[in-house]
């Protein structure tokens, strides 16, 4: 089977810096609770005109000058962020791969939330395995989300770590270093309906309501609290196996921002150290950006060891939890 590979990696966030302070004076939340309970010392805010195709083009032409890519040797151009793009019913993929000059760029996109980055992977590693002319894709994915919440709202507070940025992903086949291994998922989509913005679609497309809202708060947590750490390691599990390996063999956990006790349960549950997980206090949460934007984060700080297995793990609301393993480096 073709080894597939992820070449490059780069990240963007904006310059605007939201302290727990001012959420906390927001939301009526005391700042200690946002800090210790939340797990957000403070996360990144677009500017009002920086749409997530600029936060996803900023990323991009980043990677590409960096790892010193013409544009014009992409295959494909996928995005993979959140579904609250620019204009309603419309496709970024196209636009970005159109900006960065990707002009012989297949482009493609789908919306898969905060499970995003796992996902993305599974579907650009599966098209380059499947097609021989194609050699490489450039993953992207950016959120904005910050401008749909309503501090007022609490039946969204779990959320008030939503913050914003970008990261992109080259994949290329037969590439040598950092290979993509096994990925998996699982979902269970009886959450499906707890977490939307009510309004915008065909149920309501004139509705009032225009930000984050969750329908059932109680029942959600009652049921996430029973199912999604035992969800979150099948999903690590299945992809580590698909990789010939076992949980004991992951070296370093990328995965999305979440409450420091529910991040200290996943991580003693894989069975790792703290020091060898990605934990992102200071950009919160940014839909399907985070695993991907820990990565990378995690290969230009030096925390990743040569050869050892990165575990890339993800939730989004719907409610499917995903994972994808890289081997880093030459893994000799």
């Amino acid at each position: 089977m073709r080894q597939v590979s992820l070449a490059a990696t780069a990240a963007y966030l904006p310059e605007r810096w939201m302290t727990a302070a001012e959420v906390g004076e927001r939301s009526g939340i005391p700042e200690q609770v946002i800090v210790e309970k939340f797990g957000l010392r403070g996360k990144h805010i677009a500017a009002e005109d920086e749409h997530v195709s600029d936060l996803s083009v900023a990323a991009a032409e980043r990677l590409l000058a960096e790892a010193g890519v013409d544009p014009i040797e992409l295959d494909v151009v996928m995005y993979y962020g959140s579904m609250w793009k620019d204009y309603s019913v419309w496709q970024a993929a196209p636009w970005i791969a159109h900006r960065i000059g990707a002009s012989r760029a297949y482009a493609v996109e789908y919306d898969n939330v905060s499970a995003g980055t796992p996902v993305a992977l599974r579907i650009a590693r599966d098209m380059l395995r499947a097609e021989d002319e194609l050699s490489t894709i450039l993953i992207v994915a950016a959120c904005r989300e910050s401008y749909l919440l309503d501090y007022g709202n609490e039946r969204s507070r779990f959320m008030f770590n939503f913050g914003d940025g970008a990261v992109a992903g080259l994949l290329v086949k037969d590439g040598g270093r950092n290979a993509l291994l096994g990925c998996h998922g699982v979902t269970d989509g009886s959450f499906s309906l707890q977490v939307k913005v009510p309004s915008g679609g065909s149920v309501s497309p004139n509705g009032g309501y225009h930000f984050l809202d969750v329908a059932d708060p109680g029942a959600m947590k009652e049921g996430l609290d029973e199912v999604s750490l035992a969800n979150f390691v099948v999903a690590a599990r299945g992809a580590v196996e698909r990789s010939g390996a076992t949980l004991a063999d992951v070296g370093y956990l990328c995965g999305i921002h979440m409450k420091p006790s529910m991040h200290r349960a996943l991580v003693a549950e894989l069975g790792l150290e703290e020091s060898r997980a990605a934990y992102l206090d200071d950009t919160g949460h940014m839909s399907g950006v985070d695993p991907l934007f820990a990565l990378d984060r995690a290969a230009r700080t030096g925390v990743l060891r040569d050869g050892e297995l990165v575990l890339l793990l993800a939730a989004g609301t719907g409610y499917t939890w995903a994972a994808s393993v890289v081997r880093w480096g030459d893994g000799d």
